[in-house]
């Protein structure tokens, strides 16, 4: 560890500490168990040493805050078990894989690369009649809702600043054209303006929205998203599982990475991708 940089990044956030806390050098000594002189020269400008581990860990045990932080090597203060809780949350009631939290999340993320794999094609592309058929048998997920909320996924995508990439699976959109598995049923004029549609988006959208697809029976992914350097949501069905950790963070951008290399349609190649399959259609 470099001291001459971790001196004042100790003293500014030891005098952030004191501050929090409202109380004066002298009661703060005696809060976490210090002489007042030791914490004068631990707060002395020209002070050129670390303080003892003992006196790290007594700020960190009174204060509730981590050794490593206090010292400038991470940017959480958390401590324990609540960095275990605050790297890694259950975000429940998650009954769409479009919801209210997951908006708020890419508004956050703005500025920043997003990339994400969905349950079978995006939302956002996706026709009225195309969402209601899908939701239209749930009994927890209004239709009307996910249209709206797949119109403010839109609405994002269309600003000057947005970056997303998207891998979804190949038989996905094949099945959907021939309507089979879970667009059983749907009529083919339907399943025809949805790929029109979606024809007509992605092209609009690219390069500012790029899609892969990669084939399942070399791959699988469960429905994810990298909201940059933020958090990662992995789709568990009810609910999310919200990774903050930067290695977690990066490990799902990993992943992500993994999938785009087995791509076997790139986002270039799409439109024409899915004119072949409204011909087939």
């Amino acid at each position: 560890m470099n001291r001459a940089a971790a001196l004042p990044t100790f003293r500014d956030r030891l005098l952030r500490v004191i501050e929090r806390t409202g109380l004066g050098r002298g009661a703060f000594a005696r809060k976490i168990g210090l002489d007042r002189s030791t914490l004068s020269q631990l707060l002395a400008p020209r002070n050129d040493r670390l303080p003892r581990a003992e006196t790290l860990a007594a700020i960190s045990a009174g204060c509730r805050v981590s050794v490593d932080w206090l010292l400038g090597l991470t940017q959480r203060e958390e401590v324990g078990a609540e960095l275990i809780e605050a790297m890694l949350k259950i975000e429940r009631d998650a009954h769409s894989p479009v919801d209210a939290r997951l908006l708020r999340w890419y508004d956050e993320a703005a500025g920043y690369k997003v990339r994400t794999v969905p349950m079978s094609f995006p939302d956002f592309l996706k026709t009225e009649e195309v969402i209601h058929f899908e939701y239209g048998a749930s009994l927890s997920v209004a239709p009307e809702q996910t249209v709206e909320k797949a119109q403010a996924r839109l609405a994002y995508l269309r600003r000057p600043d947005t970056d997303m990439e998207a891998c979804a699976a190949l038989q996905a959109l094949t099945s959907f054209a021939r309507g089979e598995g879970q667009w059983a049923g749907l009529r083919v004029a339907l399943r025809r303006a949805q790929l029109d549609q979606m024809i007509a988006l992605c092209e609009e959208l690219y390069p500012g929205y790029r899609l892969f697809l990669y084939d399942l029976r070399r791959t699988y992914s469960v429905p994810f998203t990298v909201f940059g350097p933020l958090r990662t949501a992995i789709y568990l069905g009810n609910s999310y599982l919200v990774l903050n950790g930067i290695e977690h963070i990066r490990m799902m951008s990993r992943q992500f990475d993994e999938l785009v290399r087995a791509a076997i349609v790139q986002p270039h190649e799409i439109a024409a991708f899915l004119k072949r399959l409204r011909k087939e259609t």
